[in-house]
């Protein structure tokens, strides 16, 4: 029976909840499915259904200016900075979707900032900061139309055709005489059999100036100068039902016109900068999004708003766009802040006089910006907290999409936004949780802490209570871990029953005690007053952690010590000194932690809490009397967080190690065993320093979080791959035996086979000996057997790139050159030189192994050869010296042989 393997830590990311946005142009196609954003020079295609991210197009090393999709959704086109436009087929294929660069193209001296792209998906119209546009075949890649105006920014186009019962007229001048004009339009109704199909094909551009132009795509000219605006024109949208073209801008109005005699129909002032507008539906609703963070609703041909009175909302909520499709019943506006908020239409609006606001449905947070902390929520663990440098709290979704969604947006995906926690008036940058994951603890730069009841099953967010008291930033927060007992109220119905007290910890390096209060605070009048307040430290408090038991709790600070302190008394209980830089985060070991072996000898587990610190370290703390049981060392920054993971089960502690976590400033998460000290693994998925990690209580899974926007959860996967170690281990020992039997029978074919799978180098050397020596070879075989040659024949790839290297190894020897030729003879017999020359081995650094081998196999060939010239004139020279000894030796014929055994001439006496 085969020896188990040893027990190795292992984990992998399994979801990563990344940025998709950081301001920029937002595209999406007909169908709903694939949202394009930009993030910085990238390129981010997401399915909108269920969340998930399909692919990142890397850019060019510009930022990228705008972007679009065609409706169809089977092209994007991308222009950056650096002027180029670049046009990429998107390939479906299932439910990936498979990016390919069809051609890059240089359509401006001046970066493009505004795309449009006609409903049939083949023309696409660029617009310049110079003023000018082109129109482009998508397909073919050339330019149709080029049109100029003033030297001007472009800042809105839109293709629309005008109406089938609409005049083809453009060309209104009161200077024709109505006769002229009649007689126009009597020949084009005689002759409209023959009008082409793109004659009512029109582009509209706005632009800077507040100019508004018409654009004829068949006559290649301009229709109509809409000459209304006083500043830029950020929307444009025609509705064939209506015959109507809306345009809107920054100079707070909402402009509608006539396409048949281009003439404005109505004015109506919005008291906003407009960025966005369009038609909803068959046009009798007019949609807008500005400045105000409103999605306003506008009856079209009156001009009144439907949408009652709206509050304007913070500087960071303001729309800076919007992107919606006639078919789908959404509208996607862009916040300032670089969130996606999704708006759904409500059919009924026109014909009711006022409607109420329109709320989002969903909302979509294109970057969480530096993850500072992060907690699970809930018992179920379903959600989590991200504390992410900013006034809020974001609570998404960190459960799997459930089966069966047929909505047209998905509402529950993996990395939804569920809710904002919104009551701090300056960035959050401590977070915690209580047992039951329904309370939340938050400290923030306004010097106060809050206290948070989250009741999703209720859609109910509330500030419970708010903590004034700190002269400077609540830098720690910490609630009671103990549980309630069970049976009692507070166990079974935790919502109605907050946390008994809060320890906060400030930059004014003091630690406060909080009573919260059994009802909600009403109105921040009401001040609660802290139970006990102490100077804790010499400079900033960073972390505050009570133990399980809640009689105790620690404060880590910037003064390079960690302070044990009594919960109720507010005393300090002992000091743990031995860090060189300030102290991060302080962690106490879980209550059913086993007896932990230290430096200085075994300790209880209850009685130790794990430190990071500014010094590179991870240190393990005695509480008994406060010495330092093990340091961790490993980390090449700061350690910002350490945490412990699941004890394992008492059944499991002879083969699983008990194991903690650190996060640091070099973007690493490393797991070490806490008996050893050994750096069990090392997690690496950030570009940046991780601020935050959690670990889940059941499965293990640790959770971290970046300054680089990302939230990665790492499944521990330590159980499979030690199955799949001890398979694969009894599977090679099953194979060498296998091995064996074929070499014993001498079924040489089988064998090579079997060696070459293995990687078995010596048995295959051993193996090609006996072939190249055999006694008995087949006729016609190049290596000896034909059954060999054709093994040889049929090698994959990888193997052939393997044997090759094994070649080039036997080749170096003497003794073995000779069967390492023959064999490669054979290779070279039995393949082309593109086959190995070419051969897939993967990456670039095996396309340079592959080189270096075929090099290596070349040079000692010509040695070997060199050195078989040679000996051929040696043998030359020794065989003119043996001719020329006969030559002078007497001859043997006249030789005989006397009794003594000596040769003497015939016919001598003696």
């Amino acid at each position: 029976m085969a020896n188990k393997a040893p027990f190795k830590t292992t984990f992998e990311a399994s979801e990563v909840i990344r940025p998709i946005f950081t301001g920029g142009a937002v595209a999406l196609e007909d169908g709903a499915r694939i949202l394009a954003t930009t993030l910085g020079e990238d390129a981010v295609l997401t399915d909108i259904k269920t969340g998930k991210h399909i692919t990142t197009i890397e850019g060019d090393g510009e930022l990228i200016s705008t972007l679009t999709l065609t409706p169809s959704g089977s092209h994007l086109i991308i222009c950056s900075r650096s002027l180029s436009m670049r046009i990429y087929s998107l390939k479906k294929a299932g439910d990936s979707i498979e990016p390919q660069l069809v051609r890059t193209l240089k359509p401006h001296t001046t970066p493009v900032v505004v795309l449009a792209v006609d409903r049939t998906s083949t023309l696409l119209a660029t617009g310049g900061t110079d003023g000018s546009i082109k129109v482009w075949d998508i397909n073919g890649g050339y330019v149709t139309h080029t049109f100029r105006g003033p030297s001007v920014l472009i800042s809105a186009l839109h293709f629309f055709e005008l109406a089938a019962g609409t005049a083809p007229n453009p060309e209104l001048d009161a200077s024709k005489d109505t006769r002229k004009r009649r007689k126009s339009k009597g020949r084009a109704e005689d002759d409209g059999d023959e009008t082409p199909s793109t004659a009512r094909f029109r582009l509209a551009s706005g632009s800077q100036d507040g100019k508004v132009r018409v654009w004829d795509l068949h006559k290649r000219s301009v229709v109509a100068n809409l000459d209304s605006h006083v500043s830029d024109v950020q929307g444009l949208d025609y509705s064939p039902a209506q015959n109507t073209l809306v345009t809107a801008g920054r100079d707070k109005t909402i402009r509608w016109w006539d396409t048949k005699s281009w003439k404005l129909r109505k004015v109506v002032p919005c008291l906003e900068l407009v960025e966005a507008v369009g038609f909803i539906g068959d046009g009798k609703l007019t949609y807008t999004a500005g400045s105000n963070g409103c999605l306003r609703l506008w009856a079209t041909d009156t001009g009144r708003e439907l949408t009652k009175e709206q509050t304007p909302k913070p500087e960071v909520e303001a729309f800076v766009g919007a992107v919606y499709r006639p078919e789908l019943p959404f509208v996607i506006c862009v916040q300032v802040d670089h969130s996606l908020s999704l708006y759904e239409i409500p059919s009924e609006a026109y014909e009711l006089s006022r409607v109420s606001p329109p709320e989002p449905f969903r909302r979509i947070s294109g970057t969480h910006d530096d993850i500072i902390d992060l907690r699970y929520l809930l018992p179920d663990h379903s959600t989590m907290a991200l504390a992410t440098n900013s006034e809020d709290i974001r609570i998404v979704s960190v459960t799997e999409p459930k089966p069966g969604s047929k909505t047209l947006v998905s509402s529950e995906y993996f990395g939804q936004d569920i809710a904002l926690l919104k009551g701090h008036d300056d960035i959050i940058i401590s977070l915690d949780v209580d047992w039951s994951g329904y309370w939340v603890a938050t400290g923030a730069k306004d010097n106060t802490a809050k206290l948070w009841r989250v009741d999703p099953a209720n859609n109910s967010y509330t500030c419970w209570a708010t903590f004034s008291g700190h002269a400077e930033s609540v830098s720690a927060v910490a609630l009671p871990r103990s549980r309630p007992a069970e049976g009692s109220k507070a166990y079974t119905d935790p919502l109605s029953h907050p946390p008994p007290f809060l320890i906060t910890g400030s930059s004014d390096q003091t630690i406060k005690r909080w009573e919260i209060p059994r009802e909600p605070q009403q109105g921040t009048k009401v001040a609660i007053r802290a139970l006990y307040t102490r100077k804790a430290h010499e400079k900033d408090i960073n972390a505050i952690d009570a133990n399980h038991s809640s009689r105790l709790f620690a404060s880590a600070s910037q003064d390079k010590t960690v302070k044990i302190w009594s919960m109720e008394e507010g005393e300090v209980q002992g000091i743990l000194r031995g860090h060189r830089r300030g102290v991060w985060s302080v962690s106490f070991a879980p209550p059913n932690t086993p007896v932990l072996q230290g430096e200085q000898g075994s300790v209880a587990g209850k009685g130790v809490v794990l430190t990071g610190s500014g010094d590179k370290t991870v240190k393990l703390w005695n509480l008994t009397d406060y010495t330092c049981l093990r340091t961790f060392e490993g980390h090449s920054h700061t350690v910002l967080k350490v945490v412990w993971l699941n004890i394992p089960p008492n059944e499991e502690r002879g083969k699983k190690p008990i194991l903690v976590a650190s996060a640091g400033g070099d973007g690493l998460v490393k797991v070490w065993d806490v008996n050893s000290g050994e750096n069990e693994c090392t997690l690496d998925n950030h570009e940046d320093r991780v601020w935050a990690l959690a670990v889940h209580p059941e499965t293990n899974m640790i959770v971290s979080g970046s300054g680089d926007s990302t939230v990665t959860f790492w499944k521990d996967t330590s159980s499979e791959t030690q199955i799949a170690t001890n398979e694969a281990a009894l599977k090679r020992i099953e194979q060498e035996q296998e091995l064996e039997n074929y070499e014993y029978v001498g079924a040489y074919r089988e064998a090579i086979t079997m060696a070459l799978q293995l990687n078995h180098p010596r048995k295959l050397q051993s193996l090609f000996e006996r072939v190249v020596s055999s006694k008995t070879p087949d006729p016609g075989s190049l290596s000896g057997l034909k059954a060999v040659d054709e093994v040889l024949a049929s090698l994959s790839d990888e193997q052939l790139f393997l044997l090759l290297l094994r070649l080039r190894d036997w080749n170096t020897n003497a003794r073995t050159a000779p069967m390492a030729q023959r064999i490669l003879w054979t290779l070279i017999k039995s393949y082309p030189a593109s086959r190995l020359s070419n051969l897939n081995v993967k990456g670039a650094r095996g396309q340079k192994s592959l080189k270096e081998v075929l090099n290596a196999l070349k040079v000692y060939t010509e040695r070997h050869y060199k050195r078989m010239e040679e000996l051929v004139e040696e043998s030359y020279l020794v065989e003119y010296t043996l001719q020329e000894m006969d030559s002078l030796a007497p001859s043997l014929s006249g030789m005989k042989l006397v009794d003594n055994g000596d040769l003497q001439p015939a016919g001598t006496c003696i």
